[in-house]
């Protein structure tokens, strides 16, 4: 497993290593042990989430105010890009974004820690996207930040307008969020 922190340094890119012969491929999706090592706690998953969506499908960006989640994610078809944004008011880092393109031919996987707001939009004709949270959906404390804040500027690398739900085309600003203190 090769593990590379992005430009926020919580956020890590977990690259595993794919052992291919005539008979196709295996490799360990997840190892908990050397996950806890790369991120320097121990961790509890407690939820597999699953989706399916078409080119253009921009979900996020989501995060729980309370209940906080971890969410290790992952594409195991098509092709996505991820976005991870701080919200923990203290750091260094609080408000800039981190993204990268997660495919199921890559097989990379980012972990985006607790404290931040998590989105992907799709690239391919369609992607199935896998994630483990360390707490459960809360819909209660569930918050959205506009995947279009131009304070934001994230640069989502997909054609033409995105394809949103009516709960993330009505998220709030990044000024007007709810953060992590």
């Amino acid at each position: 497993m090769h593990i590379t922190p992005l430009a926020i340094p919580e956020v890590l890119v977990i690259e595993p290593r794919v052992f291919k012969d005539d008979r196709g491929f295996f490799f360990e999706s997840f190892n908990g042990r050397a996950f806890e090592k790369a991120i320097g706690r121990p961790v509890a998953f407690v939820q597999d989430n699953h989706s399916y969506s078409s080119k253009n499908v921009l979900r996020g960006l989501h995060y729980q105010i309370r209940q906080p989640q971890g969410k290790l994610v992952r594409a195991i078809s098509g092709v996505i890009f991820d976005v991870a944004l701080d919200l923990r008011k203290g750091s260094p880092t609080f408000g800039h974004w981190v993204g990268d393109i997660l495919s199921a031919e890559n097989r990379k996987q980012i972990w985006v820690p607790e404290g931040f707001a998590h989105g992907f939009a799709v690239m391919s004709d369609q992607a199935e996207v896998l994630y483990k949270t360390t707490d459960y959906w809360s819909p209660e404390n569930e918050r959205c930040i506009v995947w279009n804040d131009e304070t934001l500027g994230i640069k989502w690398p997909i054609e033409g307008p995105p394809i949103v739900s009516s709960k993330d085309a009505g998220g709030v600003t990044f000024q007007a969020a709810e953060v992590f203190v």
